[in-house]
């Protein structure tokens, strides 16, 4: 007999491991944290320029002193450092202001009548711009005495410069100034700063009129007697004159800067849907009725928003309208019956939707209304 096959179970017992917690996790999130840090500052750094590097690094270096700087603070055009693009612009600006004074000039000594107040006009160019004098003399002064009416010799000078201006791109302010002489008293108060602003605007007109178009006109300003051509003497007719000033784009900017842009968009006006009274400006009144009562307004159609069309007749005509009494405009009322009671509603015919045609008698002629009983105010009954 065989021997018996041992049998084996082998049975494996898996050891289970202490539950080690999450703190990986975390140290894991704070490396991936500071690697994210690390590549924006690296981005940070690599799209900044020198002058900013320069004002973080000095920061690091004196905290203290940086806090100081005024955070809310825009820089000035004149803090921005300028660049090659803009030296060469400053440039070419600078070129045409040079061509512009000489062509003036030009035609100053050219033009026989322009020649005569040549000692009047004066061309400087300045950090500004070309600047533009035209001074009043002892015998030949450019307005009437303490008016802004100008005077036919400052007539002929503004247009005659206006179209030479106007052929450049650069943008002009007027400024008028007057002598120390005080303004006679008078109840309306006017002084020598009202009469410096009205002569710069009679200026202004003059120079339109001439050819130049207005978007060309920046600023127009009186200075009285603030900022006299003579300092030496205040009373001296020279410091009345009207300076022009032909802007460089840098001065343009500034004083665009000082009082603020010009809205982009226009400002449009919504036409109202029926005409306005000229007077009030308000929609006209409704004529009101014979009784002294306003007209009721018309009921709309829900849908259309609109007066709801008369039903047509059989024919597909519109209902026509009934003819109003003429005193009281109102349609009319139907006569009452013997009894003091409406009329009643006879029946339409179903085909024409008409009142039914008499029948005719043997004669051919329509049968005439039977009278009514005198009691009953009816048709008589048949016996």
């Amino acid at each position: 007999m065989a021997k018996e096959q041992t049998v084996i179970i082998k049975k494996i017992v898996r050891k289970r491991h202490a539950h080690h917690g999450g703190a990986w996790k975390l140290a894991y999130a704070d490396f991936v944290t500071a690697m994210m840090a690390f590549f924006l500052l690296m981005w940070l750094i690599g799209s900044t320029d020198e002058a900013t590097k320069i004002g973080i690094s000095e920061y690091f270096q004196d905290p203290y002193q940086a806090s100081k700087v005024d955070k809310g603070k825009v820089p000035t055009l004149d803090e921005i450092a300028p660049t090659e693009m803009d030296k060469q612009s400053e440039h070419d600006d600078s070129k045409q202001l040079e061509l512009l004074k000489q062509k003036i000039q030009d035609m100053i000594n050219t033009n026989a009548k322009l020649s005569e107040f040549k000692e009047q006009i004066k061309l400087e160019i300045t950090p500004e711009g070309l600047r533009i004098q035209i001074i009043d003399n002892k015998n030949t002064p450019m307005f009437k005495l303490a008016s802004s009416e100008t005077e036919p010799q400052i007539r002929l000078i503004l247009r005659a410069l206006a179209p030479i201006i106007n052929n450049l791109p650069n943008k002009i302010s007027i400024n008028g100034h007057t002598d120390a002489k005080p303004f006679p008293v008078n109840k309306k108060r006017y002084s020598n700063w009202e009469l410096s602003s009205d002569r710069a605007n009679a200026a202004r007109y003059e120079l339109n009129q001439g050819g130049l178009t207005e978007d060309k006109v920046l600023r127009v300003t009186g200075l009285s007697d603030s900022i006299p051509y003579n300092p030496g003497d205040a009373q001296d007719p020279m410091n009345r004159r009207i300076s022009i000033l032909v802007m460089n784009k840098k001065t343009e900017e500034h004083v665009i800067q000082e009082v603020g842009t010009k809205p982009t968009l226009p400002l449009t006006k919504i036409a109202p849907d029926k005409p306005l009274d000229t007077e009030t400006q308000q929609p006209p009144e409704k004529p009101p009725t014979t009784d002294g009562k306003p007209q009721p307004e018309k009921s709309l159609d829900a849908g259309t928003k609109k007066p709801p069309e008369k039903p047509p007749t059989t024919d597909g005509k519109p209902e026509p309208d009934k003819p109003l009494d003429a005193g009281t405009k109102k349609p009319p009322e139907k006569p009452p019956t013997t009894d003091s009671k409406p009329q009643p509603e006879k029946p339409l015919d179903t085909g024409t939707k008409k009142p039914p045609e008499k029948p005719l008698t043997t004669d051919g002629k329509p049968q005439p209304d039977k009278p009514l009983d005198a009691g009953t105010k009816k048709p008589p009954d048949k016996h």
